[in-house]
C-alpha cells in the first residue's frame, strides 16, 4: 500500500448508522490490514459509546489534524465535531443533520487546504438530510458545490464504482428510469467519458484507458429496431470520442459486457443509467467495491453501501468497503497527480 505523509479526512456520516462502527472496526484491525492513517471528523462521544456497544477497547484521542498521523498507531484520532445530543445507534434523527453536513464541509476544506490527503466519506441518510433542508440529491452533487465554493472552479462530478473485478460509471444517476432516455444526450456521454479518461490517467495511473460504452436498449437497439437512442445518441458520442483520441467503443449490448472474458477488454464500463452500472458492480464485489468521485479537484472515495441503520451497533457491519476506500484514497494521493 502507498505510504502518505498526511492523514485522510474520514467523515462520520450519519452518526446513527454504521459509519462509526466500520471506522472503529477498521482502526482496530489497522495493523493486519495496513490501514493508512486517517482523522475521523465527528463526535468523540459517539465513537466512545459505539465502541462500547461493539465491545472494542480503543483509545480515543481528540486532536488537531496535524497530530493525527503521529498518534494513529496508538489511538483513534478524532477532530471533534459534537452532534449536540445523545445519538442512539440505529435511530436516525434530523437533529444530527447539521453535524453530518459540517463533517463533509470540514473534510473538503482540510483537503483543499492541503492539510489532509483526501476525503473519505461514511454513508449519509439523504432522507434525514432532506428533512433538515439539505438541497442536494446526494453526496456527489454536494461535493461539486463545495468544490466550486472553495476553489472557484465549476466541476462536473462523475460517480465511479471501482471493485476488484470491474469499474463502472453511470452517465445518469439518481433519476427515475422513465426519465433516462430524455436525460441522455450525446454531450453528457462525451463529457462523462472525457472526465473518466483524464482521471483514469491522472489518478489511477492507466496510460491508455479503454472505455466500453453500454447501449441503453436491449441488444444496443438493433440499429433502431428496439429504440433509437443507441443509434442516434450513443453511437455518435462514441465516434466523437474516438476522434478526440479517447479509446471508447460501443454501444455494446449490456447483457454481454460483464462476464469474465468481456471484462478483460476494458478498464471501465460506461453505462447509461444507475442500475445498469451498479447491479453488476455490486454482484461482482459487494463488500469491497469503492465509490470514487471523478472530476473533482480533490480525491474523494467512500464505501459502496448505505447507513444500514438496522444493524448499527450490533457488531455485524462489514468494514471491508471502508478499508478499501481508505486504501484507494491513499493510493491515489500517493501518485501525487490529483492536486488542484
Amino acid at each position: 500500500m502507498t505510504q502518505i505523509s498526511l492523514p485522510l479526512a474520514l467523515t462520520q456520516g450519519d452518526p446513527a448508522g454504521i459509519g462509526p462502527d466500520i471506522a472503529i472496526t477498521a482502526w482496530a484491525k489497522r495493523r493486519e490490514t495496513g490501514l493508512p492513517p486517517f482523522i475521523y471528523i465527528g463526535d468523540p462521544d459517539v465513537v466512545a459509546s459505539r465502541a462500547a456497544l461493539l465491545g472494542i477497547d480503543i483509545v480515543i484521542k481528540t486532536c488537531e489534524v496535524e497530530d493525527a498521523v503521529a498518534c494513529f498507531d496508538d489511538a483513534f484520532p478524532v477532530l471533534s465535531l459534537p452532534v449536540g445530543f445523545d445519538v442512539q445507534a440505529g435511530q436516525p434523527h434530523v437533529g444530527a443533520a447539521h453535524a453530518t453536513i459540517k463533517a463533509i464541509e470540514t473534510a473538503v476544506a482540510l483537503t483543499v487546504e492541503g492539510k489532509t490527503a483526501a476525503v473519505v466519506t461514511n454513508p449519509i441518510a439523504k432522507s434525514v438530510l432532506y428533512e433538515a433542508g439539505f438541497g442536494f440529491p446526494g453526496h456527489t452533487e454536494f461535493l461539486a458545490d463545495l468544490a466550486l465554493r472553495m476553489t472557484g472552479k465549476a466541476v462536473t462530478p462523475v460517480m465511479m464504482i471501482a471493485g476488484p473485478k470491474v469499474r463502472v460509471v453511470p452517465v445518469t444517476i439518481h433519476i427515475p428510469v422513465k426519465d433516462v432516455p430524455s436525460a441522455l444526450t450525446e454531450e453528457a456521454i462525451v463529457e462523462t467519458c472525457r472526465i473518466i479518461d483524464t482521471d483514469l490517467k491522472q489518478k489511477f495511473g492507466i496510460a491508455a484507458p479503454r472505455l466500453a460504452i453500454a447501449g441503453l436498449n436491449p441488444h444496443a437497439g438493433e440499429d433502431g429496431a428496439i429504440g433509437v437512442e443507441d443509434r442516434d445518441i450513443i453511437h455518435p458520442a462514441v465516434m466523437g470520442l474516438r476522434k478526440e483520441g479517447v479509446d471508447a467503443f460501443g454501444p455494446l449490448p449490456a447483457d454481454t459486457m460483464f462476464h469474465d472474458a468481456a471484462r478483460k477488454r476494458y478498464d471501465v464500463a460506461v453505462c447509461m443509467y444507475h442500475d445498469q452500472a451498479l447491479i453488476p458492480a455490486k454482484a461482482l464485489g459487494f463488500d469491497d467495491s469503492v465509490n470514487v468521485t471523478l472530476g473533482l479537484p480533490f480525491i474523494r472515495t467512500s464505501p459502496d453501501h448505505g447507513t444500514a441503520f438496522g444493524i448499527a451497533g450490533q457488531g455485524i457491519a462489514n468494514e471491508t468497503s471502508l478499508v478499501a476506500a481508505l486504501k484507494m484514497a491513499a493510493d491515489i494521493a500517493g501518485r501525487g497527480k490529483a492536486g488542484l
